[in-house]
């Protein structure tokens, strides 16, 4: 198995930026999975892809990859590192599905996870450390990417969370939680 970290915090905290540095010093080729799809009649959104661009090596590969994680994981090689940017915007991808078909994604993403030879970065948006959303998606989105990051954090070799333009292993600082019972 690759090595697996995950990098975490609020938005604009400087995730992507910390996962692409963690990506580079791993000396492997990159394959940059991005969940997110442009659309160009969104043009903060648009910005926001083209910044992300921008500060890409132009060696790294780049993957489309809005919904089929676990298939692109799967395939992935031995001596490459995959950063995936972001588990938000998946988890939003996806909001759509039933509880046990979303379920059923996210124990085949987290059993993927665990047999993928190659270096893997994922990013997350921490999300649930403000109010309750009012509305049952915001509830269910919010409880969706807790659910899988609290998960995925549990299998990862390293986990950051960056916030007050701090860098912190929580690996190092922290103690992992045990399984919640079913």
């Amino acid at each position: 198995m690759g090595k697996v970290i995950l990098v975490t915090g609020p938005a604009r905290s400087g995730k992507s930026e910390w996962a692409e540095t963690l990506a580079m010093q791993s000396g492997k080729a990159v394959i940059y999975v991005a969940t997110a799809t442009d659309n160009p009649n969104d043009r903060e959104w648009h910005k926001r892809i083209l910044e992300h661009q921008k500060r890409r090596p132009q060696e790294w590969v780049t993957l489309s990859v809005p919904v089929q994680l676990s298939a692109t994981l799967a395939d992935a090689k031995p001596h490459s590192c995959l950063l995936i940017d972001s588990l938000g915007t998946w988890v939003a991808n996806l909001l759509e599905q039933d509880d046990q078909t979303w379920e059923n994604i996210l124990a085949e993403l987290l059993e993927t996870v665990d047999l993928v030879a190659a270096d893997m970065v994922f990013v997350a948006e921490e999300v649930g450390w403000g109010v309750v959303p009012a509305y049952p998606i915001g509830r269910t989105f919010r409880d969706r990417l807790g659910s899988l990051v609290r998960q995925l954090g549990a299998l990862c070799d390293s986990v950051y969370l960056i916030t007050g333009g701090h860098v912190l292993n929580l690996s190092i600082l922290g103690y992992p939680l045990p399984a919640p019972k079913s």
